[in-house]
């Protein structure tokens, strides 16, 4: 496997780019990617018994379709809890996208993201379209235009593309992501779209998507809240042109470990794009009685606000830490474990068999302002590890959040 260039449009048969319709103030906030053969789509969305208008009506398009050449992403207004306007809507843009590039209205998708509870400006979309579709392209700048168009209070663009050797042929996986504040493991917990062009059985592209979605978006959380709009969609062209995959061989697996480094690639660009924050957070769980132990352990830790706040402060008080896995409801006993704190670089041990140690305050100082802190817990109780990612809370999230619509 090798790193590419180009996002989205870097597998064969995609074109994408965003475009500035005014929906936010100056920065682009629509964009479009699309498949003029069709692709095979498939997707999974957020659990939140609130979804949004798009949200639905992907889950409706794609129980009927298994052929989609389009999805058409706004940020700035999340319509969400719009009622029926909201949905009626969703409905129009893929019925305005549909014309813009005669194709049919169910081969459409549609995502939004930003504030809930506000109306799209309707006019402002349709004539953002309609001049979307006009500039499609597959080079570099067209992937990243697409990838800033769909950002909200994102700091940078979070786009990755791969090439496999599939069966002697070059296949390529394209994606990006948004996603800053409102995460929180439950799904996908944000927007993210990845395409390919590997020719691949529906039911197969699924279960690869599924079974990375849960060890990869599943596993950050930057404030504990899960959004009304998170939705992951993955399109597959089958351009590449390798022979059909309809079993779990090898060319399978080689393509699901593929999309599952670039999906755990996004989810840390999104830990670490926190609203606000300062440091990137990895927990580790090791030797955890079951994977479902393991997660809930570490979900805790990344979720704990005094464990976050702690970070920012670069203040080593492990014993939050321990807390939080205790509240966890994940098995293990307190009397066995290892706590490590570490940087990538250099790492001190916090907890020997449920017992402090003495440690270094200088080194542990020197970890603790670091922009990555690693926090590896060993339960000895089995064979499963786990690792999730998160952030530290830091004034400005309060400032961010406090502010959101203005």
């Amino acid at each position: 496997m090798k790193i590419i260039k180009g996002g989205v449009v870097a597998p064969k048969g995609f074109m994408a780019s965003g475009f500035y319709s005014g929906v936010k103030r100056k920065r682009k906030d629509l964009s479009l990617i699309y498949c003029e053969g069709g692709a095979t789509t498939v997707g999974m969305f957020t659990t939140n018994k609130v979804k949004a208008a798009p949200v639905l009506i992907n889950e409706e398009t794609l129980s009927k379709s298994n052929n989609i050449k389009a999805i058409v992403i706004n940020s700035g207004v999340a319509n969400a809890c719009t009622g029926k306007k909201g949905y009626e809507d969703a409905m129009k843009i893929t019925h305005i996208t549909g014309e813009s590039l005669n194709i049919k209205s169910s081969e459409v998708l549609v995502a939004s993201t930003g504030v809930i509870g506000e109306f799209l400006p309707m006019d402002k979309i349709k004539l953002g379209i309609k001049k979307l579709s006009k500039e499609l392209g597959n080079d570099l700048e067209h992937g990243k235009w697409a990838a800033e168009g769909i950002m909200t209070t994102d700091t940078f663009i979070k786009e990755m593309a791969v090439e496999i050797n599939i069966g002697g042929v070059p296949i390529k996986i394209g994606a990006m992501a948004k996603g800053s504040g409102m995460i929180h493991p439950n799904m996908a917990t944000m927007l993210s779209f990845v395409t390919t062009d590997i020719n691949m059985d529906k039911d197969l592209l699924n279960k690869a998507l599924k079974e990375s979605v849960e060890d990869s978006y599943n596993m950050i959380s930057v404030d504990g809240d899960t959004s009304t709009n998170d939705m992951v969609l993955l399109m597959a062209s089958g351009q590449g042109k390798n022979n059909f995959i309809n079993s779990e061989d090898e060319d399978y697996k080689k393509f699901k470990d593929a999309l599952h480094i670039i999906n755990t690639t996004l989810a840390k660009k999104i830990a670490k794009d926190g609203e606000g924050a300062t440091k990137l957070i990895e927990v580790q769980v090791k030797g955890a009685l079951s994977k479902d132990d393991g997660k809930k352990i570490c979900k805790s830790i990344l979720m704990s606000s005094l464990v976050k706040t702690a970070i920012y402060g670069e203040d080593p008080n492990w014993g939050r830490i321990i807390a939080a896995a205790g509240y966890s409801k994940g098995n293990f006993d307190p009397n066995k474990v290892d706590l490590f704190l570490g940087n990538g670089e250099e790492e001190i041990y916090l907890m020997k068999d449920g017992t402090p140690c003495i440690f270094h305050e200088e080194m542990a100082k020197k970890i603790m302002e670091s922009d990555l802190i690693i926090i590896s817990i060993d339960l000895k109780e089995g064979n499963n590890n786990v690792k999730g990612w998160g952030c530290d809370f830091s004034h400005d999230y309060v400032n961010i959040n406090a502010s959101y619509r203005s």
